[in-house]
């Protein structure tokens, strides 16, 4: 055996050991690590275990820590029992590979947890568990300690409390709003702080406790105790002063919870009010001075006072007034009056009359004329404590337009009221006529201002074509006007859909003279249900137009319902004056593209052979066009001619054409031409100027001349 042999096979047994341990050098390495989440939530009672994985060497020695102090230590693999705090031996196993096991683990096992393996030779390693034990909350109950909430107190404090429970996070609301800890609001444990209150902290407060196994809601009301404030006085009517044989009273009022009460106090006397209301009636001039109020909160006992000066006078009685009278229909009397108060007032007309006055009452007539007609007259009225004044203004009617009112009366009868106001001043007298026949009796009825004409048991069908006349009138003018009633007819409709197409709403309008009760809403279409008259609803016919909708006489819009947007209706208002009927509203059509209606298939039908018997007759002019043509331009044939030349004969090959320079004979009959001019044929191509003629050679004649 050679050196080189040995040496192989020495080579041959020390490798593989020497690559074993280079590559256990390269995992010798201890590393612990958590097997799942490092942070476990449990519940109380329940069995949960703290995972770990480790790796580098085998049977270590595992330590546990809870918050810092060792609880188990045990050699993995060993025949000796682990080591467990005999405290904890009823809640804590440790596992095979390691891990921690609680059972029916309790409360009070919430902490930190550190695993520690060690092997000698090769350090150690750790890792680390949060476990957090929970327990359901029940019974939460919120409090306030610190009793009631006052407006302008350093805190108020809301508490909550529980029979049981663990709670992970509390989160408050105020009116549904989430509360977080600010300048106004201390979120505590437990509690929140409500840092100087205010009224606008009264409402609901809410707090949310939760864990990851449970959650409660509880609420409670508080009401911030406030005021009260500044008092507002305030005296109805409001005057700078009063007069005496008033009345009046005087409100004291502030904001406040409780709603304060309040206390009047006049000179040395306490008055009696009415929630802070005092009344004072017929006040005499004694009464005037100064008036305090008192007001208390009766939980909070604050007060506040505040003084109102009542100053009371001698004067008339309200206001002057002034008014405009007619006198036979021809005079305007202007009146003025302010009656009361010492002295009486000194009334004039200084447009009217410098001269004229009057202590207390004033009336001037004047004949009315065009110059009084829009004029503003004021009344000057001259008292001591008061100067004061009234105007009227003298108009003649202006132009007005009557209202026509349909109602029905409670036999079913129609009653037609025709309203004629003019503006004018004074008021002007209405007169009524129809034709020339002034009316006043039943069936009409004529207001007592007579402004209003009332027709009852009106039948629109005989009083159409009656036209009533109101005449407005005063000394200063008159205005007229005609009325002609109408039947129960439509001015106008229109139709507009939803966004969805699903609802249709139609308008409509009515003229001012119509004569309505009300309308029928009628649809074409699909089946549809609709109610009738007795209020039972019934399906309709797509057919015809049938009503599905009534509608009252004021009513000028409709909606229509649950349409389906895929099909085609029909819409039309029909107009009704009770039983009679009106023209209908144009025909409005919703709904998806329809075919062909019947009237256009009718119409489509009837013009195919109107249309092929127009095309037969333009193909017949056509051929009698081309045919006219054609004879037209086919040549003509002449008969021979027979001329006579006084110079002499000629002949050649028995055959002797004459020329001549008379006109040619006349045509035969038979639509022949006369012959053409042959002598042009010669011309040259300059001396012509039209094309030459077709020459057709007439047939040979034989002549006989005589010399």
């Amino acid at each position: 055996m050679t050196w080189q042999f040995a040496f192989g096979r020495l080579c041959a047994v020390f490798l593989p050991i020497l690559l074993s341990f280079t590559f256990q050098g390269a995992h010798c390495q201890l590393v612990v690590s958590p097997a799942g989440p490092p942070q476990v939530n449990a519940l109380a009672g329940s069995n949960v275990t703290l995972a770990v994985t480790f790796s580098g060497a085998t049977d270590p020695t595992v330590t546990w820590f809870m918050a810092g102090l060792p609880v188990v230590t045990w050699t993995i693999n060993s025949g000796a029992p682990p080591d467990i705090d005999e405290d904890r031996r009823k809640v804590l196993r440790i596992e095979a590979d390691g891990s921690l096991s609680f059972v029916n683990v309790p409360l009070g096992y919430t902490s930190n947890y550190t695993v520690e393996i060690i092997k000698s030779g090769l350090g150690k390693a750790i890792t680390a568990f949060t476990l957090n034990v929970f327990d359901l909350i029940q019974n939460v109950i919120l409090s306030t300690p610190s009793g009631s909430a006052q407006e302008g107190a350093e805190r108020f404090t809301l508490q909550h409390s529980m029979l049981q429970g663990v709670v992970e996070q509390q989160t408050w609301f105020f009116s549904g709003m989430e509360i977080k800890s600010s300048s106004h609001y201390s979120v505590e444990e437990k509690s929140l702080v409500i840092l100087n209150p205010n009224r606008r902290d009264t409402g609901r407060y809410t707090v949310l406790l939760t864990n990851p196994f449970s959650s409660v809601t509880t609420d409670i009301n508080v009401t911030v105790l406030y005021g009260p404030d500044t008092p507002m006085l305030e005296a109805r009517p409001a005057r700078p002063f009063y007069v005496t044989g008033d009345s009046l009273s005087i409100s004291c009022q502030a904001d406040g919870f409780p709603s304060p009460t309040a206390e009047w106090v006049f000179g040395s006397q306490t008055l009696v009010s009415l929630q802070g209301v005092l009344n004072l009636k017929h006040v005499q001039t004694s009464q005037g001075g100064n008036y305090t109020c008192i007001l208390i909160n009766e939980k909070t006992k604050k007060k506040r006072q505040q003084i109102s000066i009542l100053n009371i006078y001698e004067r008339p009685m309200g206001d002057p007034q002034c008014s405009l009278q007619s006198v036979n229909n021809v005079d305007l009397r202007y009146h003025c009056q302010w009656l009361g108060g010492t002295p009486q007032a000194q009334l004039s007309f200084p447009a009217l009359s410098n001269s004229s006055s009057g202590a207390g009452n004033l009336s001037l007539t004047f004949t009315a004329s065009h110059d009084l007609d829009g004029k503003t007259v004021t009344c000057m009225a001259d008292q001591p404590v008061e100067q004061n004044n009234c105007s009227i203004t003298a108009g003649s009617p202006r132009m007005f337009l009557p209202a026509v009112e349909t109602t029905v009366d409670s036999m079913g009868k129609i009653v037609v009221t025709i309203h004629c106001v003019s503006e004018a001043s004074p008021q002007a007298v209405v007169s009524w006529s129809n034709g020339s026949e002034a009316v006043g009796l039943p069936p009409y009825q004529i207001s007592r201002d007579t402004t209003q004409l009332e027709l009852r048991d009106y039948n629109v069908s005989n009083f159409l074509l009656q036209i009533y006349t109101c005449t407005c009138r005063n000394p200063l003018g008159s205005q007229r006007r005609e009325i002609q009633l109408r039947g129960p007819s439509i001015s106008d409709s229109s139709l507009f859909t939803n966004h969805n197409a699903t609802i249709v709403t139609l308008t409509w309008e009515v003229p001012p003279t119509s004569i309505v009760t009300g309308f029928d809403i009628q649809m074409k279409g699909p089946d549809s249900l609709s109610r009738n008259r007795n209020g039972n609803q019934t399906r309709g016919s797509s057919n015809g137009f049938h009503t599905i909708l009534p509608k009252p006489g004021p009513a000028r819009s409709a909606d229509i319902l649950n349409l389906d947007p895929k099909l085609t209706y029909m819409f039309r208002v029909i107009p009704k004056a009770r039983m009679t009927e009106g023209r209908p509203s144009e025909v409005h059509r919703f709904g998806a593209a329809e075919g062909l209606s019947g009237s256009a298939i009718a119409g489509i039908a009837a013009g195919i052979p109107c249309g092929l018997l127009l095309l037969i007759l333009l193909g017949a002019l056509i051929y009698f066009c081309v045919y006219w043509n054609k004879n037209k331009s086919r040549p003509t044939r002449y008969p021979a001619s027979r001329a006579v030349e006084k110079g002499g004969i000629k002949s050649h090959n028995n055959y002797n054409t004459a020329r001549t320079e008379t006109t040619p004979h006349n045509l035969l009959t038979g639509g022949m031409r006369s012959p053409p001019d042959y002598n042009r044929i010669h011309q040259t191509p300059s001396e012509r100027t039209v094309a030459l003629p077709a020459f057709i050679p007439p047939a040979p004649v034989r002549v006989a001349t005589t010399v």
